[in-house]
């Protein structure tokens, strides 16, 4: 399924509206890469389907930082201490 595994973004729907105002439904759907993560200090690679914004997020504070948080938040245990 098309769903961000850091943000949960999703496709949402919308309209393709024409020069006359026609509208037709269409997906809008996040644009998501699938992009190997490596964790130094578990010394492991995880491979993640992200969204670009994740990447930033990633890039800002750090994978660990952003599992650590996802876990806290979700209590899903992603990271081994």
């Amino acid at each position: 399924m098309r769903v961000c595994d850091i943000t949960g973004k999703k496709p949402v729907s919308g309209y393709n509206v024409s020069h006359a105002n026609n509208h037709t439904r269409r997906r809008f759907y996040p644009n998501l890469k699938v992009k190997k993560f490596y964790i130094p200090e578990e010394d492991r690679w995880i491979t993640l389907k992200v969204c670009t914004k994740a990447i930033k997020t990633i890039a800002k504070k750090g994978i660990y930082q952003v599992l650590k948080e996802i876990e806290k938040n979700e209590g899903i245990i992603l990271v081994q201490d």
